[in-house]
């Protein structure tokens, strides 16, 4: 087997804050495929950073009374201490904000120029008129102009895919201070994408990407495309433009150079030539590992990016689906928006990369984390069946034997069957095909087992004579114990660690040419892995449980007693519009709230309100209601809500909405 060079990324975590479950899903996945190229003796680099640019970390630092460079130092920080704890172990760890990135994105940016693939022109762009700034694409929200889901944000719809200006949604605000964004105008810079077409159409067909990746790139190919903005005005965090006063690359377009920058920063550590991974025409490999929401620009931005800067292109892409948890999408109300901090303070971390790695294929299905069947499926596979083994026979080597293994190898026969397995084991870690690993992993764990149970050591033991029968049985079961740490190595590094001090051996590459153990000395056993305990399981939910302020009115008793009397004056600011409920819709993860589409005459709103318990939402459609139109909109975590609906009552289901009489029209004024 001929040595493979292989560089290896993962998408970079966004220091804005913690890492999370669903985070976790992509390391874990990318750590155990490069854990198993360097078990077969390939040379093969894992590099990540974090990615550090952008609106949202300027404007955290300020919320903060931090600068963004001590935001993001804290961040990286707490991101490397996940990391590390959840054995995701990387070559090298970066961050965008760095020297080496500012050159490889100047250095591009200007042979991307200079090969004419940048042009600039004058657009018209949203302008938060409160916060005196630009609005970036994901700091606008509002209805998508192509499919009409709300809450979208401003370079993408979430419910249809579609890409668009911001300047193309419909109901737009600001979701910086709520404010109606104004139209303002700014010259910015774009990379001509179109130029790439051809390449990009030959590029995307010719393996690089999974099948389903390349279908829907086609769609987009198909649709032609358009130029990408690459600037953004001040007040910016990243990167000034070359030669561009007050302009800054946008953050995605240093971000994948990221790659470059912490590879170059390991060459430099480590001496390595950094050109024979990134130049045309190596011999060298380049994988990147994503999720399914940034292929856009993994797989057409990047690949033409790097070609028009005569740099490689990445040898394939491996995208991944998301993380659900109990079957929905993770909620801080029922406790399953779950921190890899709030994780580790309760389980062992081999517990989950395990139970990832038994539900991943190479497909972009996303996966479940269903504590239920997390529990049963470690607690039979690595405790039951795997470490198991270990402690059955261990017991009897030890006060026997005294810790020393047979002189020879019972059951030859068998142990060449769990060394016949290990070719098709590596293919499916190869393929990313983990889920049928672990069941061919635990197949032969089954297998090692039934052989435990049909030799029936503890009884043997109880018999005269029969020593050297149960110094073999034993002894082959703690040399299969063995080949299934091989196999599990890349999944339970620190499991196996445990395992290979136990059996007083170094640290073990892949199954090829392995011989028993005979006549070798192993050390005391000592529990490798405890059961999941469901407290723990429990503890975690409650811990992730987010102290949710109630966003709907609270429950009035049915008379109360006026106290605090208000100025006409005051009252008198109050906008009463009769509005028309165009749509109402439940609102996901919320116990109370409805979301209302109101016509208020010349303009719509978004609307929510706390009537769930009274009215269904085909009841209200088409209804007539009264709404304050003039209250300053609020920012809630299910989106922006642009005015209140007037109702009244004791609650539950005693509540009703204001409704204006018969020929009442939506806008009129309520006097």
């Amino acid at each position: 087997m001929s040595k493979r060079k292989i560089l290896v990324t993962s998408a970079l975590p966004y220091a804005n804050g913690p890492i999370h479950l669903g985070h976790l899903v992509e390391y874990i996945q990318t750590d155990i495929w490069t854990r198993f190229q360097k078990q077969r003796g390939h040379q093969c680099y894992y590099i990540c950073a974090d990615d550090t640019h952008g609106t949202p970390i300027m404007l955290k630092a300020d919320r903060e009374g931090l600068t963004p460079e001590e935001l993001i130092a804290n961040i990286e920080q707490q991101h490397r201490a996940d990391f590390a704890e959840f054995n995701v172990s990387f070559d090298n760890y970066h961050s965008t904000h760095s020297k080496e990135n500012k050159e490889f994105s100047t250095l591009i940016y200007q042979r991307l120029q200079q090969a004419g693939h940048i042009s600039s022109r004058t657009i018209t762009q949203a302008y938060d008129p409160d916060k005196k700034m630009f609005l970036s694409d994901r700091f606008i929200k509002g209805e998508c102009p192509k499919c009409g889901a709300q809450d979208q944000y401003g370079d993408g719809c979430e419910v249809c895919s579609a890409t668009y200006a911001p300047t193309d949604l419909k109901n737009a605000v600001s979701a910086i201070s709520g404010a109606k964004p104004i139209e303002k105008e700014s010259l910015h810079y774009f990379f001509d994408l179109a130029n790439f077409s051809e390449m990009l159409n030959e590029w995307t067909k010719d393996g690089h990407l999974q099948s389903e990746v390349a279908n829907k790139l086609a769609e987009w190919l198909d649709g032609g495309l358009k130029q990408w903005d690459i600037s953004r005005d001040a007040p910016y965090f990243g990167f000034e433009i070359p030669d561009a006063p007050g302009k800054y690359f946008y953050v995605w377009l240093d971000a994948p150079i990221g790659y470059m920058a912490s590879f170059k920063n390991f060459c430099e550590k480590q001496a390595l030539n950094f050109d024979d991974f990134w130049q045309p025409e190596t011999d060298t490999e380049l994988y990147h590992f994503i999720g399914k929401d940034i292929i856009y620009f993994h797989a057409l931005f990047w690949p033409a990016m790097l070609t028009g800067a005569n740099f490689r292109t990445p040898s394939a892409i491996f995208a991944h689906g998301f993380l659900t948890v109990n079957g929905e999408k993770m909620s801080k109300s029922r406790g399953t928006f779950i921190t890899a901090r709030t994780y580790l303070d309760h389980l062992n971390p081999e517990y989950l990369r395990y139970y990832f790695a038994a539900k991943l294929s190479n497909g972009l299905d996303d996966i479940d984390l269903n504590f239920e069947d997390f529990s049963q499926r470690v607690n039979s596979d690595l405790v039951g069946k795997v470490v198991n083994i270990a402690s059955r026979c261990s017991g009897f080597i030890k006060k026997r034997f005294d810790g020393l293994l047979s002189t020879s190898c019972s059951e030859p026969e068998l142990f060449q069957i769990f060394i016949d397995a290990n070719d098709s084991i590596a293919k499916l870690y190869e393929n990313r095909e983990f889920s049928k690993a672990m069941r061919e992993i635990m197949a032969l764990a089954d297998k090692a087992n039934q052989y435990i149970d049909d030799k029936k050591p503890w009884l043997i033991a109880k018999e005269e004579g029969k020593e050297q029968e149960l110094h073999d049985v034993c002894s082959m079961g703690i040399n299969l114990f063995r080949l299934l740490c091989v196999y599990l190595k890349p999944v339970v590094p620190h499991l196996v660690a445990e395992a290979e001090i136990f059996l007083n051996i170094e640290s073990q590459g892949w199954a090829v040419g392995i011989k028993p153990l005979v006549n070798h000395p192993i050390n005391k056993f000592k529990p490798l892995m405890t059961r999941v305990e469901p407290d723990k399981i429990a503890a975690i939910i409650e811990a992730s449980k987010e102290n949710l302020e109630k966003v709907s009115e609270p429950k009035l008793k049915q008379f109360e007693p006026i106290t605090d009397e208000i100025e006409f004056d005051d009252f008198a600011k109050i906008d009463l519009r009769i509005a028309k409920i165009i749509k109402a819709e439940h609102v996901k993860g919320a116990d109370k709230l409805l979301q209302l589409t109101v016509d208020i005459g010349d303009e719509t709103r978004n609307v929510f309100a706390g009537i769930k318990s009274a009215y269904a939402p085909e009841e209200l459609e088409g209804r007539y209601t009264v709404v304050v139109a003039n209250l300053k909109p609020r920012k809630m975590r299910f989106g922006l809500s642009e005015g209140m609906v007037l109702a009244a009552g004791a609650g539950g289901k005693d509540l009703w909405i204001l409704s204006p009489d018969e020929g009442a029209v939506a806008g009129m004024r309520v006097k």
